[in-house]
């Protein structure tokens, strides 16, 4: 089951009601805006090296991964293909990782009988229903944190390289599907990809050059999240490659139907099955549950 879960800070303040003595009051290196100093301290002189080069080259967030070319564009029609909506019109599809909900809007807007968006964060999902009602398809749209409601297809886009455990996602998405249901999959940049490192990529390949440490030490000046690893940024960064991905699927009760590494444009005279973790732009993918 999805869900989102929240842990809150706890403070503890102790004192001394004795008049004989006074404490002085004990110092928290976090509230003195000292951790960071104390943690970068223990960085080794190379990771230090690193994050200044970093900091030379992109001051401020680079301009990638900005989501500049589906902008006016339906992206799970780009994503998947113009057949999607034929091959999804009539079913009940869930759309794992719906974030607005400009998807399931789509898929709704395009014949599905019903979908159901489901998203771990909560303004997003608020922001996906009062795009459903303007759209007219609130009632053929549901946006929640969990379900268990049955599906013909599940949808998923630029999900699986961001997810914290992959595997126990395709375990759900498998209790989720009807027994004759399919996964209707895109994802990307995959790691080896020039722009892999997501925000981390502040030039291509940057995030296979540099160190996690220095990378991680230079997003602390642009956020404020308190990640310490890939894994812990905003939507996490799981380092998804192409041959993971298929390792994971063949360890799972899923059979890949279809799998395709699409090229990067500017690369694809290069592309090929030995070059493809480095010259795929994304991966798109039908996945059904196996016979056995």
């Amino acid at each position: 089951m999805i869900s989102a879960e929240s842990s809150p800070n706890a403070h503890r303040a102790a004192s001394d009601n004795r008049p004989s003595q006074q404490k002085t009051p004990s110092m928290d290196i976090r509230d003195a805006g000292l951790a960071d100093h104390v943690g970068h301290a223990r960085d080794s002189a190379l990771d230090r090296m690193q994050y200044r080069i970093l900091k030379w080259i992109s001051p401020e967030d680079p301009p990638y991964m900005s989501g500049e070319p589906y902008k006016d564009k339906i992206k799970v029609k780009v994503l998947l293909g113009n057949a999607v909506f034929n091959q999804l019109r009539g079913k009940v599809v869930i759309d794992f990782g719906c974030g607005d909900g400009d998807d399931a809007i789509a898929l709704a807007q395009n014949g599905a009988l019903r979908v159901i968006g489901i998203d771990i964060r909560e303004p997003l999902l608020q922001q996906a229903r009062t795009k459903a009602r303007r759209q007219g398809v609130e009632k053929v749209c549901l946006f929640c944190t969990r379900t268990d409601e049955k599906a013909d297809a599940i949808v998923s886009l630029d999900s699986f390289e961001h997810f914290t455990d992959p595997v126990s996602v395709l375990m759900k998405m498998y209790e989720l599907l009807n027994r004759e249901g399919a996964i209707f999959a895109s994802f990307g940049p995959t790691w080896y990809h020039p722009l892999g490192g997501h925000l981390f990529s502040v030039f291509p390949w940057a995030h296979l050059i540099f160190s996690e440490k220095a990378l991680i030490r230079w997003r602390s000046d642009l956020r404020h999240d308190g990640a310490t690893r890939f894994g812990e940024v905003e939507g996490g960064l799981n380092q998804m490659t192409i041959s993971r991905f298929k390792k994971i699927v063949n360890q799972s009760p899923f059979v890949l139907k279809s799998l395709e590494a699409v090229p990067i444009r500017r690369l694809r005279l290069l592309h090929n099955r030995l070059t493809r973790e480095f010259t795929s732009s994304v991966v798109r993918c039908k996945l059904v549950k196996s016979r056995c």
